[in-house]
């Protein structure tokens, strides 16, 4: 048995505070979350609400002992000082489980988001034009270098395939386009990170939807785009992941992010969606290569972890002898008021028994149902969105929901869109364009959490 004690992680958190003192401050300062589009004023802008943000009930406002109202953070040149955690993050029994071993050595993760999973960018006529068509910036192996630098070991790479597909009839992957999230890949993989790649903004009716009237249309698509994924990287070692579906859900729906469990609607997309996984772990399996023990993962409704601790949700049947190498994918920006809502609340505090009771409860949920048996589960997208220059709350909040994670066992990575000013989804961490980390606060704090 493995145990995570309450008395280690107030001394590791002790001595993360002691080093954040001496941190420098930074230069200056999607419904679905990713979407933000900050070099098109032609782009679409998606406000819809996030997967893994359901708190509906977390609209107050709670008491923090942070100002929300921190607008000289950045450029004061004084250092954020979250409090010590009155809340214990508590005592968990983790069991002996290569595969959650697995997970543990990825360690913390970063998403190169808004770039490979820009889509429909229909201003454009070149379509390797669309890695940067969102975030304005092509990636380049000195960002891979930068983040690693940073203390990230693992690199999530949201990829969408339908605008760089031949026809629906065999769904075959533009040559360009595959080489080039293979360069990428091998940018990571190079430096001996771990990466996951995925089938990203395609959930529609046109490609992959959850229901039963679109059923085989999906599990065709789904097939189609993983046989020729898998293909390429089947000689690839354990660094790669694939990670079925993001977020797959009801678009348009009434329930499009909450699940009604009297829905009729919503049991079928569930069941919808555990077919589609089922195909995508079929389809990488008699790929064969190292795809035969690959790590896969894989969403329930939307990505949300009430979406994986449904009932009707199941993971894929595994081939003999891979046991728990399917991972769960749950994304939580959570609490939702504090994490991504606009306005919602600019404060958090790990101080706050309200505000850490809203972030432990979905954890606590995914811990007792899996990690504590022994399946893995993977955070893919969490964050805090930049309001009024509330460092210090962000701070507080990525090192708690780090250590909160790692505690039970799972591993997060930090949504990053590039988004640093104006009005979107300000999630921006790495600054692409100088290739500087904006926050070193935030990411100094995380890294020391995930230890």
């Amino acid at each position: 048995m493995r145990f995570t004690k309450k008395n280690k992680f107030l001394l590791i958190l002790l001595s993360v505070l002691l080093g954040l003192t001496a941190c420098g401050t930074p230069a200056g300062k999607d419904g679905d979350t990713e979407m933000i589009h900050v070099n098109n004023p032609q782009a679409p802008d998606d406000s819809q609400n996030p997967a893994g943000s359901q708190t509906s009930d977390d609209s107050q406002n709670p008491t923090a002992s942070q100002n929300p109202d921190n607008s000289n953070e950045s450029s004061s040149g004084n250092q954020p000082d979250p409090s010590v955690p009155e809340l214990a993050v508590g005592e968990f029994a983790l069991p002996e489980s290569e595969a959650l071993d697995f997970v543990h050595n990825l360690t913390l993760g970063w998403n190169l988001g808004n770039t490979l999973d820009a889509i429909d960018c229909t201003w454009l006529n070149d379509e390797m034009a669309y890695e940067s068509a969102w975030s304005g910036q092509m990636t380049t192996k000195e960002h891979i270098t930068a983040i690693k630098n940073a203390g990230f070991r693992s690199i999530r790479i949201p990829v969408s395939w339908h605008n760089h597909i031949s026809d629906s009839a065999d769904y075959t992957i533009s040559q360009p386009w595959l080489d080039r999230v293979n360069e990428i890949v091998d940018y990571c993989i190079d430096q001996d990170m771990y990466v996951i790649i995925n089938i990203h903004h395609d959930n529609s009716k046109e490609f992959m939807y959850p229901t039963s009237q679109d059923l085989d249309r999906s599990v065709r698509y789904v097939t189609a785009i993983w046989r020729q994924v898998s293909e390429r990287f089947r000689d690839y070692d354990e660094h790669l992941i694939f990670e079925s579906l993001n977020e797959p859900r009801l678009v348009g729906h009434p329930n499009e992010w909450w699940i009604d469990p009297d829905s009729a609607d919503c049991k079928d997309a569930i069941q919808c969606i555990n077919r589609m996984n089922q195909a995508f772990a079929d389809t990488v399996r008699a790929s064969g290569g190292n795809n035969k023990a690959r790590y896969l993962m894989c969403p329930g409704y939307a990505a949300s972890p009430e979406g994986a601790l449904n009932d009707g949700f199941v993971l894929p049947k595994d081939s003999a002898g891979n046991n728990h190498r399917i991972i769960v994918s749950a994304h939580a920006y959570t609490p939702y008021n504090f994490a991504l809502e606009y306005p919602g609340t600019s404060s958090w505090s790990s101080a706050n028994k309200t505000d850490v009771n809203n972030m432990l409860g979905f954890m606590d949920n995914l811990y007792n149902k899996f990690t504590s048996q022994g399946i893995p589960v993977i955070i893919g997208e969490f964050g805090a969105r930049e309001k009024n220059g509330n460092l210090s709350a962000r701070v507080d909040f990525a090192s708690f929901y780090v250590a909160a994670a790692r505690a039970r066992g799972m591993t997060c990575f930090w949504w990053d869109n590039n988004c640093f000013e104006g009005d979107g989804e300000r999630f921006g961490l790495f600054d692409r364009a100088s290739g500087q980390i904006r926050y070193p606060e935030i990411s100094r704090a995380m890294v020391n959490y995930a230890k």
